[in-house]
C-alpha cells in the first residue's frame, strides 16, 4: 500500500494539487525519511495530534515544519481552551485519525477534529507531510492551505528552537 487512499480521495475531492512518492515504509520517520531521500528539514511537515488532559476530549491536528517545535503549553493549550495538553499517544492517535504511525497527515481525518497549521509552513516553495501510511508521502505548494475549508493558518504554531 502506498498512500492511503482515504487521503488521497480527500485531496483529489478538494482540488488540491499534489505529488506521491512511494517510500521505504522503514524509512517514514522524518529524520531518516528527510536523510534517506535527500529531503531539507525546512521543507518536510509533521502533523502532530495533541490531546488535552484537563479536561479530557479536546484535540487538534498541528502541520508544523519538522525543524520546528509545537508550542504546546502556550499557542495551542490557549486555542483548545484547556489547562493540560500534551502530543497525544499513539494509539489515540491512531484512533481518531485512522492512519499510521509515521504517516499521519493533515487530509483524510474526520469533520471534527481541527487542523491548524503554522503560518510558517506557508513560507515554504513545497512541503512534504505524510500520506496516512508509512509507505507514501505526498509533495505540494502549501499555498493550497489557505484555500481548504476546515484549514485554520494559526500564527506562532510552531517556534524554531534557538541553538546554542
Amino acid at each position: 500500500m502506498a498512500a492511503d487512499p482515504r487521503v488521497t480521495a480527500a485531496m483529489d475531492s478538494a482540488g488540491v494539487a499534489y505529488e506521491t512518492m512511494d517510500i521505504d515504509p522503514d524509512l517514514a520517520d522524518t529524520a531518516a525519511f528527510c536523510e534517506a531521500y535527500g529531503i531539507p528539514l525546512e521543507n518536510s511537515a509533521n502533523a502532530i495530534l495533541v490531546a488535552s488532559r484537563k479536561p479530557e476530549g479536546h484535540n487538534a491536528v498541528c502541520l508544523v515544519l519538522a525543524h520546528t517545535r509545537l508550542d504546546v503549553n502556550g499557542v495551542v493549550r490557549k486555542k483548545l481552551g484547556v489547562r493540560k495538553v500534551s502530543f497525544a499517544p499513539a494509539e489515540l492517535t491512531v484512533d481518531l485519525t485512522g492512519q499510521e504511525i509515521g504517516g499521519v497527515t493533515v487530509f483524510g481525518l474526520p469533520d471534527e477534529l481541527p487542523v491548524w497549521v503554522d503560518a510558517g509552513v506557508l513560507d515554504r516553495d513545497w512541503v512534504i507531510v505524510g500520506a496516512g501510511s508509512r509507505s507514501a508521502k505526498i509533495k505540494l505548494d502549501p499555498s493550497q492551505f489557505r484555500e481548504l475549508q476546515g484549514f485554520e493558518i494559526v500564527e506562532g504554531l510552531a517556534k524554531v528552537p534557538e541553538t546554542g
